[in-house]
């Protein structure tokens, strides 16, 4: 399974210079559970914001400049190939694309599910969540939690079509 892991505003802000611009205790808690023993694929921005591999996970990073070399974590040169490495490298554990927006951008129609945390929150940022057209999904509101700042967590699962196979 390809999924994509993300959480945004209701404006869809995803990050402001460089940093997730909210700190919500708790919310961060359903990426650790679906990504712990699986592959995360991660641009390099944003794999410098986190400063290291994430702990009990395999990491790829995505970069064209960078080479990070680390236990647990490569470095390629596109998405394409992290998804190759990963599939041929990693059978049987799940594929979680974590951002940036380039990785989002380029990965939202190869992902069979997205795992979104909605922010209810309108804040500035430089940079956000694609629009998607989620007629092409299933959606499942899966848990909201009220709190300071309250948020949702969503999964959208891709429609498959007549023939059976994902759309496109």
């Amino acid at each position: 399974m390809i999924g994509l892991i993300v959480a945004y505003t209701n404006n869809r802000v995803i990050g402001n210079n460089g940093k997730i611009p909210w700190r919500i205790k708790g919310e961060q808690r359903r990426f650790k559970e679906l990504t712990t023993g699986n592959v995360v694929i991660i641009g390099r921005r944003s794999y410098d914001e986190i400063g290291h591999p994430l702990p009990n996970r395999f990491t790829i990073v995505v970069s064209r400049t960078a080479k990070y070399e680390a236990e647990n974590c490569v470095t390629v040169k596109s998405l394409k190939e992290a998804i190759e490495y990963a599939q041929k490298n990693r059978p049987g554990e799940n594929i979680y694309l974590s951002g940036g927006a380039g990785i989002y951008s380029e990965g939202l129609n190869m992902a069979d599910k997205l795992f979104v945390t909605e922010v209810d929150l309108d804040i500035d940022g430089d940079t956000f969540f694609p629009k998607f057209d989620e007629s092409l999904y299933e959606k499942t509101i899966d848990e909201h939690v009220d709190g300071e700042i309250p948020y949702t967590y969503v999964t959208f699962t891709k429609k498959k079509t007549e023939e059976g196979s994902f759309d496109e």
